[in-house]
């Protein structure tokens, strides 16, 4: 069966995060994918216990770069989750094999791969007291936004 959506981390940094955003892959049909570097290792113990027993049946995929991974997932549609991005997820039209691709916890994308003013750009719209959400939050957020989509186009 394949994915009904693709979670990118564009290098990851907390293992705990990585675990539990796993965790929602399995819960949603989607598949992960890992850009390296990672800030671990993915045998790392921090990953499996976040991702408790789950991890066995979590579709893995990776990529040594940004390019690597272009490669691999073209022509699938791409977006790219920022707090600078200017349009909301909510007011995008999602389909199934949709590719979310999100940043670094300490930094998010680089300018390389994001530009906030680019449709493909969303967010997550926040009161103006928080700077960012937990990325393993964002991602549960928007996966759900998407099979709630997804599974509405399917009924």
């Amino acid at each position: 069966m394949s994915p009904t959506a693709h979670v990118v981390l564009y290098q990851p940094e907390i293992p705990q995060n990585t675990g539990n955003i796993g965790r929602t892959c399995v819960a949603v049909g989607a598949k992960l994918w890992i850009v390296r570097p990672a800030g671990f290792q993915i045998d790392d113990k921090r990953l499996k216990r976040a991702g408790l027993d789950y991890w066995q049946h979590l579709e893995l995929g990776d990529a040594d770069n940004w390019d690597d991974l272009v490669r691999q997932l073209e022509p699938r549609r791409f977006f790219f989750l920022s707090r600078f991005a200017t349009r909301n997820v909510w007011d995008v039209e999602l389909r199934p094999d949709d590719v979310f691709v999100f940043g670094r916890e300490t930094s998010g994308l680089p300018e390389s791969i994001l530009d906030p003013a680019d449709p493909r750009s969303l967010r997550l719209p926040t009161s103006g007291h928080v700077r960012s959400l937990n990325l393993a939050t964002t991602v549960g957020v928007v996966m759900y936004e998407h099979q709630r989509q997804v599974r509405s186009l399917d009924q």
